[in-house]
């Protein structure tokens, strides 16, 4: 009888602590999906974090991968590189930096924020899916990735907003890009 509450206990501990997890993979690629897989990021790591790489990458059969370079100190000179995959996040490795004499690290990075945001990226992969049904005549274009694309130089107002689809059941990956305002700069395929 002890060992059946044993095992009885164990499960329920083992399931509470697999909900635990976030269902950031689950999110669609939607303006409010992606905007609360950036609470998400932002619970994980802070308000204030440094980014110099944010991608989301989706895999039928395991949901979305976020992948992140992220850094709460840039002056450290040190990011790690981390991947979230079914809600639990993990650190593939550190990163350390060099920038050029009389520059700050953060001039290279940039911050979700009113001006960079997963809900643009997200509301941009709701425009594109919308193009390829409109114009490709394609039933339920999914996502392959999206990411922001932030220039090595800084500058900011060259940020993009990358985001591949390709249809339901496989085939030609569509690449739009769009600029720091949402307007498309190239759909390529």
């Amino acid at each position: 009888m002890k060992t059946i509450k044993y095992i009885i206990i164990l499960v329920i501990a083992i399931s509470t602590l697999m909900s635990c997890g976030k269902d950031s993979g689950k999110q669609p690629a939607t303006a409010d999906g992606f905007a609360d897989i950036e609470s998400e990021i932002k619970s994980e790591f802070g308000h204030e974090a440094y980014y110099t790489d944010l991608t989301i990458t989706y895999n039928k059969s395991i949901g979305n991968i976020i992948s992140v370079t992220v850094t709460e100190d840039p002056s450290s000179l040190k990011m790690g590189q981390w991947n979230q995959t079914q809600g639990i996040w993990n650190q593939n490795s550190e990163i350390s930096l060099e920038v050029p004499q009389g520059t700050k690290a953060e001039d290279y990075m940039f911050q979700l924020d009113e001006q960079i945001n997963l809900s643009t990226l997200g509301e941009l992969a709701e425009k594109a899916n919308k193009k390829l049904t409109e114009d490709k005549k394609l039933e339920n274009p999914t996502l392959s990735m999206a990411f922001v694309k932030f220039p090595k130089n800084g500058d900011v107002s060259k940020t993009e907003y990358t985001v591949m689809l390709k249809p339901e059941h496989g085939g030609t990956t569509f690449t739009f890009r769009y600029d720091l305002k949402g307007d498309l700069i190239t759909m390529d395929y």
